[in-house]
């Protein structure tokens, strides 16, 4: 496919995606009408639908409106490519541009909620959240996430996992924020086919999600439950430094269908439980949980997530946050930690949580807590770590 072809593709993409459709399922339906699309054009298709999504504001305002088209125009004035190279280029090509298109947009002012493209109603929370650093936070998150391994150091060493992706065409450097962390420079689309993350060497996970593994505080031979384990990328994260005793609970047993085949190729053994289990057994040396949240802190991965996001879905995960945290602090034992943790930007899913925690449940006392951003290279995570009395 031409580029102009795949602007036309993700044309009628976004539209389908401005009227409601999740982007990942309108972009694996595409694919499977599409049929002669190779695998670059798809993936070209997708990383270019996604960076529209992170600037959706500021491109509209480019382009006129928020159609696919007017939406596609903008992210081509932002390349500073000449809009007539695309639109009518060929027969596979948008069609041309309209007198009005040539005419439309604005540039976007500095003062405008759409210089960040942060929906305007969340602005002040995040500028509560974050002050003077606020702008320079959105604007990071504007771009495309880095691409992160996770080093297994129970096999291997950082600096020995760097030279064996070399040799597989996986150009990577340490990365400050966790003593596990690389960041892909180069070969990203190798990875999942690659003799090292098949081998469990590395996997594919944040640096700020493995700075928040790594602050879970587990002794050799404790026991760690993952409450909210999903598909496993903390225990297994604090799996891979600490020989303890690991176990992984999911509302959604669903969630975690991955999990012993992840473990199995990690050298980990983590027992799956119910939380009914869980309060029967002896409690916990620590207990992480990891809370389903608003997801701010990932929206460089997950646009279309800063777009969905409502007051009221807001409130509903707050409130359901504060009911996980009362279920998970039972299963501590005395001298034990509870550790709090949310991929969210927002004060309200954070500090102020764990604020309300501690006024309810005060035989708890905040030891560690730490707030990433985009700003230090990762996604933007919370961790908390609690000690029971």
């Amino acid at each position: 496919m031409t580029p102009a072809a795949r602007i036309s593709a993700a044309i009628d993409l976004m539209d389908v995606i401005q009227g409601g459709a999740l982007a990942d399922r309108a972009l694996t339906d595409w694919g499977r009408r599409n049929r002669y699309a190779g695998s670059k054009d798809r993936a070209a298709i997708r990383d270019i639908v996604f960076d529209v999504l992170r600037r959706r504001q500021s491109l509209a305002s480019l382009g006129g409106d928020e159609t696919g088209r007017a939406l596609l125009l903008g992210y081509i004035r932002s390349n500073g490519q000449d809009p007539e190279s695309i639109f009518g280029a060929h027969k596979y090509a948008p069609s041309e541009l309209t007198d009005a298109e040539r005419i439309s947009g604005r540039s976007v002012q500095v003062h405008n909620d759409e210089a960040v493209d942060f929906p305007d109603w969340l602005w002040p929370d995040l500028l509560r959240s974050h002050g003077d650093r606020t702008q320079a936070i959105a604007q990071a998150m504007r771009n495309r996430a880095p691409v992160h391994l996770r080093v297994n150091l129970a096999k291997l060493s950082r600096e020995k996992a760097i030279t064996s992706l070399a040799d597989q065409g996986i150009i990577g450097e340490a990365h400050a924020l966790s003593p596990s962390a690389v960041q892909v420079l180069e070969g990203a689309r190798k990875i999942r086919n690659s003799t090292s993350y098949l081998n469990g060497e590395v996997e594919l996970q944040d640096a700020s999600s493995q700075a928040v593994a790594d602050l879970v505080p587990l002794q050799q031979g404790e026991r760690l439950l993952d409450f909210c384990a999903g598909a496993g990328g903390k225990v297994l994260a604090v799996a891979g430094r600490v020989a303890g005793k690991f176990f992984a609970h999911d509302v959604d047993p669903r969630r975690m269908t991955d999990l012993p085949v992840r473990a199995s190729r990690a050298g980990a053994y983590i027992t799956q439980v119910s939380f009914e289990e869980a309060k029967q057994g002896p409690q916990f040396d620590t207990v992480l949980v990891d809370a389903p949240c608003s997801g701010s802190g990932s929206w460089r991965r997950d646009p279309q997530g800063k777009w969905l996001l409502t007051k009221d879905k807001l409130d509903r995960v707050v409130a359901l946050q504060k009911e996980i945290l009362e279920r998970a602090a039972g299963l501590v034992r005395p001298q034990g930690h509870l550790v709090y943790a949310t991929c969210s930007l927002l004060e309200c899913e954070n500090e102020l949580q764990v604020k309300e925690f501690l006024n309810r449940n005060t035989a708890f006392s905040v030891t560690v807590e730490r707030q990433f951003t985009p700003l230090a290279g990762g996604d933007g995570f919370y961790c908390s770590v609690l000690r029971r009395q």
